[in-house]
């Protein structure tokens, strides 16, 4: 894309910012907490009214969890258009029912502010004036846009990730529409892969004062496992590994029975996994009354950074430029639903959001000064892909 065209975007953003600036707070103000599937609905329902006369909405069903959306936008260009370009939004966020009353929407100290505001309504909010713009200043586009906003990404996925991987293996790129790293707002290029453990231990119970000898303590088994599994830590690779939850007996004047562990764990790599679940899977009791079960695993993939990812960065990073905008890469311990399309093999460029911080944290917040840039540089990857 020449420079004058990435600057007529960056131009009508600015023009339009007030306007995304109300639709965002309409978004912010429908709160949609995950697993509350009338609240999710009621969202899809207000962004399906904000795209009408933009775009093609689908509802599909997503169990327990409510509904996700595709959104089908309508840009110039050909009519038949060559090939599609995935964008990836959420409806859902960790936010529970009621906390707008201390976690109101308000504009202050350059700030817009709001539970959901920075992950991910925020980018959603700059994809519908992305493509607005585009029609408004007729600028091709060659690929089909097509949004999915999934109604689960924060509880892990378990109903749109096989959604997700067909509507991307249609894909030629991805475009996730979480924020960016830090107050820079640096695109996201590599992403750990998350897993999960669950980690029970059977021991044998036993009167702590009149027959301790007969017993075999889960806790006392437990925490020698705990020892050992948190030795799996290896930060010089970017492995970790957290026992974050730890539960087990019933009384004090009882040897405990079972014990139970919830581990989190987050590797750079597949092949980081392969050996961590083999050492996960070689794990025996140190007591030999007791018994082990481990179940678990794997739950995304990492993002790792292929040639397609670094294509799409290079690209946005020149196109940001052209506007006076410096753009850096970064990578994260966090996941999103790039994680699945990107181990597809499938481009994918993730962080392409808002510019903000406090993402799950009372603080949550995006930069003003940085709703146009971002959105012009939206509109300019989908005119160049």
């Amino acid at each position: 894309m020449e420079t004058t065209a990435i600057r007529s975007l960056l131009a009508a953003a600015r023009v339009t910012q007030r306007e995304q600036i109300a639709l965002l707070k309409e978004l912010v103000q429908c709160e949609s907490p995950s697993e509350s599937a009338p609240d999710i609905v009621r969202f899809n329902d207000l962004f399906a009214e904000q795209v009408a006369g933009l775009a093609k909405v689908k509802s599909i069903a997503a169990g327990r969890y409510g509904r996700h959306l595709q959104v089908e936008f309508q840009l110039p260009g050909p009519k038949r258009k060559t090939g599609q370009i995935l964008a990836l939004g959420h409806s859902d966020t960790v936010w529970p029912l009621g906390t707008l009353k201390t976690m109101p929407w308000r504009e202050e100290k350059g700030r817009l502010w709001g539970p959901g505001v920075l992950d991910m309504k925020g980018g959603m909010a700059q994809l519908i004036f992305a493509a607005r713009i585009l029609r408004e200043l007729d600028i091709p586009v060659s690929k089909k846009l097509l949004l999915q906003i999934n109604c689960d990404e924060e509880i892990g996925s378990p109903a749109s990730r096989e959604l997700t991987e067909k509507t991307a293996r249609a894909s030629d790129a991805v475009l996730v529409l979480e924020p960016g790293t830090g107050l820079a707002g640096k695109l996201k290029t590599a992403r750990k892969g998350i897993g999960r453990y669950g980690l029970r231990v059977e021991g044998i119970a036993a009167h702590s004062g009149v027959d301790f000898a007969a017993g075999a303590s889960a806790i006392l088994e437990l925490s020698r496992q705990v020892e050992t599994i948190s030795g799996f830590t290896d930060l010089k690779r970017g492995v970790t590994v957290n026992v974050g939850v730890v539960r087990g007996g019933s009384r004090s004047n009882i040897i405990a029975p079972e014990a139970t562990a919830e581990i989190d764990i987050r590797v750079p790599c597949l092949k980081d996994f392969a050996s961590l679940e083999t050492k996960f899977r070689k794990l025996k009791p140190a007591d030999k009354r007791c018994r082990l079960f481990l179940e678990g695993g794997l739950n995304r993939p990492p993002m790792e950074r292929s040639a397609g990812v670094a294509r799409l960065a290079k690209l946005a990073i020149v196109l940001a430029h052209q506007m006076g905008i410096k753009v850096e890469e970064s990578s994260t311990g966090g996941g999103s639903d790039g994680n699945f399309t990107a181990a597809l093999g499938v481009p994918t460029l993730d962080g392409i959001g808002s510019v903000g911080e406090g993402a799950h944290a009372p603080h949550e917040s995006i930069l003003m000064d940085r709703i146009a840039d971002r959105t012009a540089l939206l509109a300019g990857l989908i005119a160049s892909i």
